[in-house]
């Protein structure tokens, strides 16, 4: 059984367009269950400037991503980096056991778009072995 939040993420997804400039693009898949997950980004100033998504996925896949771009907006690219799948799963009021892979592949989306927009800047990506951004997302 969903939450009301994820419901209502999932009828009424938040951000759920493309960015065609967007500066970041993150895209992540689950083999297993089919979910695709695409996570736009514009940044200014070091700054989620605007964040939107596509998904191709179940309810939670897209209540996840929707809920994701809701939480990193206005935020540093170090808060976003930052946003874990448990954050995203609480901040939906919990997910079931069997659609937790969802929030985790909103982690990932967000974490792919960062680095996407990183690499297009020429600065090292994080949560390489060996680099570190200074946010404790990895072990570098």
């Amino acid at each position: 059984m969903y939450s009301e939040k994820v419901m209502d993420h999932f009828m009424n997804p938040r951000n759920q367009r493309e960015i065609p400039d967007a500066d970041g693009i993150g895209e992540v898949g689950n083999q297993k269950c089919g979910d695709i997950m695409r996570i736009f980004l514009k940044i200014r100033d070091g700054r989620v400037e605007d964040a939107s998504f596509q998904t191709f996925g179940c309810g939670a896949a897209v209540a996840s991503s929707s809920m994701a771009t809701e939480m990193i907006l206005g935020k540093t690219l170090e808060e976003a980096w930052e946003i874990s799948n448990k954050a995203v799963a609480e901040a939906l009021e919990g997910l079931p056991p069997q659609k937790l892979h969802c929030s985790v592949l909103a982690e990932e989306a967000i974490h792919a778009a960062i680095n996407d927009y990183r690499k297009k800047q020429g600065l090292s990506l994080w949560g390489e072995s060996g680099t570190c951004n200074g946010c404790h997302a990895c072990d570098g």
